[in-house]
């Protein structure tokens, strides 16, 4: 049986963990996880030592670009060994064709359910980060409506990830839940500025919640993300607010368990994407049936390895990264054990180590080929 492009990218970044392996049977639905959404072209410059200055040159020291939008959380599940499936609009130009390739033969994830749309320029994204931020510019156009463009409804699936849009609701939401899909939800800033959680009544169907403490705080009109949190375990099963460099925390509020798992201090090049890289972690580690202090511990270490290489999705590391890191550390003089053993549950799933940290993910750059 010969083997595809995107099945030997993928298995560089697995290494051939599955962490659902154990849970794998005949039965099991067609992909792990499905997803929907718009997919950017990210052009990124990092190496900015402040903002730009109107009516000035800024020269970056690095630059790359990548697929983003929801391609980057789609690339961190496919890295982490889930079966990903993604409906998306894909541009006729130049720009669609890379990030259509970048995404099929490079990630091995399944776009059959995606489509190119005749005439339909690709939206695109610049992304500057300086100071540990980032911030993005962005134009494009919404997808006109095209027959088949996108499933009627989604496909059997273990779990789904939807970013929730304030008096928006997405009907394939509740068709995925009433199919016995777990449902997992992050949400934007609300431009409304009523952030009101009536406006967003595909939350009833979420198991899980995962807002930034700010959207948290906001949403529940408290002034502490960890009653923020509290107060949103009265909404959905599972509440995850992520609390930036201070970590994350979330209730169960089916077992009225907490857990709240600190950050891990890395010199940060460009933060884009770390919030989906975070999800895809979280996901992972729920779907693998993992306590919930090891989810939010996982989901953290990828979003912090994440940080330390260009874009969104080309930076979201597999267990190839996570074993390589984890070999690294141990090793490392001035390390506070304690604190790694909050991610010695880990070892059992590791591969051995083949290459030396820091890995390599990719060359984010139109243009040129692909790392080893």
């Amino acid at each position: 049986m010969t083997t595809s492009r995107g099945e030997q990218q993928q298995r560089q970044h697995t290494a051939g963990v599955d962490p659902l392996g154990a849970l794998r049977t005949p039965a099991d639905p067609e992909c792990d996880v499905f997803l929907t959404g718009t997919v950017f072209l990210d052009i990124i410059f990092t190496g900015l030592d402040s903002a730009p200055v109107r009516g000035t040159e800024t020269w970056a020291r690095g630059m790359g670009s990548s697929p983003g939008g929801v391609a980057n959380m789609a690339t961190a599940l496919a890295r982490l060994g889930l079966r990903t499936s993604l409906a998306a609009a894909f541009g006729d130009d130049h720009y669609g064709e890379y990030c259509w390739d970048a995404l099929e033969h490079g990630e091995g994830i399944d776009l059959s359910r995606s489509r190119t749309v005749p005439g339909w320029h690709s939206p695109v994204t610049v992304s500057m980060a300086y100071e540990g931020e980032r911030t993005m510019v962005s134009h494009g156009h919404e997808a006109p409506p095209l027959h088949g463009s996108l499933p009627a409804s989604p496909p059997r699936a273990r779990a789904a990830v939807a970013s929730l849009t304030p008096g928006r609701p997405e009907e394939w939401v509740a068709d995925a839940a009433r199919r016995s899909t777990r449902i997992f939800a992050d949400v934007g800033w609300d431009d409304t500025g009523r952030w009101d959680l009536s406006a967003l009544p595909d939350l009833g169907h979420c198991e899980a919640f995962l807002p930034n403490a700010e959207e948290a705080m906001r949403y529940t009109r408290t002034s502490c993300p960890r009653a923020a949190a509290r107060a949103l375990a009265g909404k959905v099963p599972l509440a995850v607010v992520t609390l930036g460099a201070e970590g994350a925390y979330a209730v169960d509020a089916a077992t009225g368990e907490t857990a709240e798992v600190p950050a891990i201090e890395v010199a940060a090049l460009d933060p884009t994407g770390a919030g989906d890289v975070f999800v895809a972690g979280f996901v992972t580690g729920t779907l693998a049936g993992w306590p919930l202090a090891d989810r939010l511990a996982f989901a953290g270490l990828t979003a912090a390895l994440s940080v330390q290489e260009f874009g969104g999705s080309l930076s979201a590391p597999g267990w190839a990264e996570v074993a390589a890191w984890w070999n690294h550390v141990q090793g490392c003089s001035g390390q506070d054990r304690e604190a790694l053993r909050r991610y010695a549950f880990l070892e059992s799933l590791l591969p051995a180590p083949l290459r030396p940290w820091p890995l390599r993910r990719a060359v984010p750059t139109i243009g040129f080929g692909r790392s080893a």
